[in-house]
This record gives C-alpha cells, sequence and structure tokens, in this order.
C-alpha cells in the first residue's frame, strides 16, 4: 500500500497526502473544537473579535468549526510550500510534488540550489506566503458580518495562525525554513557543505531545545517536530558533505572491477551459494552464466534471496531459482553521488555497473564491476582524510 496518494495538481505540481495526514486532520480538528471556548476569548482580547462565546461552544458547532478551521490550515500550509515551490521553478528547479502529512507540508524539489540568493528567496517565500495568508485572512474577518459569529471564529483564527506559522518556520533550526535562510547566509562567506554542516549543528541544537519545551510543556506535536528537525538536519548534512567529497568522482573510481569480482553461476546450488557467502564473508554475487559466446550477466543473488528457501530444501534450489533478474544498473561513467542516489531510492546495497550500452535488464551490456554501500563509505572516509581518491588504492570489497 502506498504511503501517500495523490489528490489533485496545482501550477502543474502534484499534491499528494501521506498517510500521517489522515491521522493530523482529525487530531486537530478535535483540539481546536475542544479548545474554542478559550481560542474564542483569545479572539475577543487580541482581535476584538466580539464573538459570541456561546454561539460557537453549542451542540455540534465546536467539531464542524474545528474541522473547518484545519482544513483552513491546511490549505495555508499548501500554499506555504507553493510558495516555495513556484519560487524554485522560476530559478529551474523541478518541483516533485507537494506532500502534507503529519507535520505540516513538504515541497520535494528534485535538486537543492547551492547560489544562496537563490536559497534564501526559496526559503524566505513561503513564510511570506504564510504572512500574506494571515493577512488575506484578517482581511476577511473585518468584513465579515458580527452575526456570523462561526465564519469569523475561523478567518480570526487562520489569520492569527498563519502570521504564528511563519515566525515559527523562521527558527533558524535547519532544515526548517529560518535555517535554510541561516544557510544561505553562512555560505556567503564560506563553502556550500561547510556552510550546511554549521547551520544542521544549530538546527540540532534547537531541536534538543524545542524537545526539552515540548517534554515539559506535554507538547508531543512540538516533540514530534523536534525529532524531526533532528533527524532531517542531520541527514542533509551527510548527504551535502558526501556530494561535495564525491566531486567530479564517478563510478569506474570506486567500484570494485570485473576482475575482482566474486560471481556465481546458475546452477549453483543455494546450499553452496551460502556457504560460500559464510566463507567469502559477502552477501550479494552477480549471477555470470558462462557458453560459448563467453560470460553472460543474467542476474544477482543475495542473502535475502537465499533466506527464502528452506534450509533442508536448499540442496534442491539453484542459484537461478531464486536470483533476481530484473537489475538495478548503472555506468561506470556515472559520477558516485548519482549512485548514492540510485541505491537510496530503491533501497538496495549494491549497483551492478555495465558497459556504455548496459541498461537495466542483465543483457543490456558486459558486467564491468560493481558499487556496493562499502565501496562508498571506503571511498568516502578515503577522500575525507586524504582530499581524493586514488584510482590506485581503490576499494575492493564487493560485500
Amino acid at each position: 500500500m502506498p504511503r501517500s496518494f495523490r489528490i489533485g495538481s496545482l501550477f502543474g505540481i502534484p499534491i499528494k497526502l501521506d498517510l500521517t495526514f489522515l491521522l493530523v486532520l482529525p487530531l486537530f480538528a478535535y483540539l481546536i473544537g475542544a479548545q474554542i471556548g478559550d481560542v474564542t476569548g483569545l479572539l475577543n482580547d487580541g482581535l476584538a473579535a466580539g464573538i459570541d462565546v456561546g454561539a460557537v461552544t453549542s451542540g455540534t458547532t465546536p467539531w464542524v468549526l474545528g474541522l473547518t478551521a484545519a482544513i483552513g490550515l491546511f490549505v495555508g500550509v499548501v500554499l506555504h510550500e507553493l510558495g516555495h515551490s513556484l519560487t524554485a521553478q522560476r530559478y529551474g528547479f523541478p518541483i516533485d510534488s507537494i506532500t502534507l502529512w503529519l507535520f505540516g507540508g513538504i515541497a520535494a524539489l528534485s535538486e537543492m540550489p547551492e547560489d544562496w540568493r537563490q536559497e534564501f528567496t526559496i526559503a524566505i517565500a513561503g513564510p511570506i506566503v504564510s504572512v500574506l495568508v494571515g493577512v488575506g485572512s484578517y482581511a476577511l474577518f473585518l468584513v465579515v458580518p458580527d452575526t456570523l459569529d462561526g465564519a469569523r471564529f475561523v478567518l480570526g483564527y487562520l489569520a492569527v495562525l498563519n502570521v504564528a506559522l511563519a515566525g515559527f518556520n523562521m527558527i533558524p533550526a535547519f532544515p526548517m525554513d529560518g535555517g535554510r535562510v541561516l544557510r544561505a547566509f553562512l555560505a556567503r562567506s564560506q563553502p556550500y557543505a561547510k556552510a550546511t554542516q554549521q547551520a544542521a549543528s544549530i538546527g540540532k541544537l534547537f531541536a534538543v531545545l524545542m524537545a526539552l519545551f515540548g517534554l515539559f510543556a506535554g507538547n508531543i506535536i512540538l516533540i514530534g517536530v523536534a525529532f524531526f528537525v533532528y533527524i532531517a538536519a542531520s541527514s542533509e548534512a551527510q548527504q551535502v558533505t558526501m556530494k561535495a567529497a564525491f566531486q567530479d568522482v564517478t563510478v569506474g573510481d570506486i567500484m570494485t572491477h570485473a576482475s575482482d569480482l566474486h560471481t556465481v553461476e546458475p546452477d549453483t546450488s543455494v546450499a553452496d551459494l551460502v556457504q560460500r557467502m559464510f566463507t567469502e564473508r559477502h552477501t550479494g554475487y552477480p549471477v555470470v552464466d558462462t557458453g560459448f559466446d563467453g560470460e553472460r550477466l543474467v542476474g544477482l543473488v543475495t542473502l535475502t534471496d537465499a533466506r527464502e528457501v528452506n534450509p533442508v530444501e536448499r540442496d534442491a534450489y539453484t542459484v537461478e531459482d531464486v536470483m533476481t533478474t530484473d537489475l538495478k544498473t548503472i555506468t561506470a561513467e556515472s559520477d558516485a553521488m548519482t549512485a548514492i542516489e540510485k541505491m537510496r531510492e530503491h533501497d538496495i546495497g549494491r549497483l551492478l555497473v555495465v558497459d556504455s550500452a548496459g541498461g537495466r535488464s542483465a543483457e543490456g551490456g558486459d558486467l564491468v564491476g560493481l558499487i556496493s554501500r562499502t565501496d562508498v563509505m571506503t571511498a568516502f572516509d578515503i577522500v575525507q582524510k586524504s582530499g581524493a581518491v586514488n584510482p590506485d588504492r581503490r576499494p575492493r570489497t564487493a560485500d
């Protein structure tokens, strides 16, 4: 079952709902409805709203208004993300989608800008839109007749909350908007990767402070946001650091070459395969069929494939019975970050490297090597310590 599904599009950008959104929308509706009396009092004091508390707290009215306000809030979130997205598109960065989920919205940029001016403009666009939505809601609040207490409550609530959303997003907790603005300013005078590391460190500090505040205040949502910020900051910092480290490094520079690979033939029994995995300490093998026309790549077999066969039946099954033929391949000329992103996208530990004529199928090209996560991390360690990948000291581990 997919984690998210498309509900439409705006300006050509797909709008999706994550399954977690289906949980948080009723939760927000309930919280707003349950606190409608207190919130109305605040609106009356702060905005001189003049809303009749009795009119909005009687019967099922609190829950109807709670749901309406929650939906309006998430419409504001979509507009916030559209601010980011349309600005990014203006700079030539395609947007894969906007997704509503547990903690709000995410605009999925296909690539993050490294120009500090572009990042600043893209990051600030979202909060600016939120402020404009808040101002627009307040303008409507002013013209709605005093007799429409429910409408005035929703509009007043959205006016305050959208401005508050803009302010909250400007906290310099990377990768929130304020954190991205901070990185943009840091990147004015130093390398992008170093600026990212500094912004991520500050972001993680803010995440810890948010978590502590949420813990003492009993605010589970704030604790969840803090956890997300901490993990996201660490993840993006690592990705940017790896991208900088692997600049101008190709798959061919760090792959295990075909001459150094351990391969297996299709007619090898699964029992023998498991024994080889134990002896050679590898968890994946290219499957090569040797014929009159030489060796031909026909598949890939992993420890996961072998485990699917009952131990007592492994002598009766061959590698051909369990191997994967829908191969994920890459060429030696591709850059190393492309390989990393492809492994992450497909949640796999290795890619077969084929010649330039290769494709996705086993028959598409000759096997020239294999690149695994172990190869990548070994090369990353070498690059960080020495500043370059020495072709004469390539990692030789196929994992």
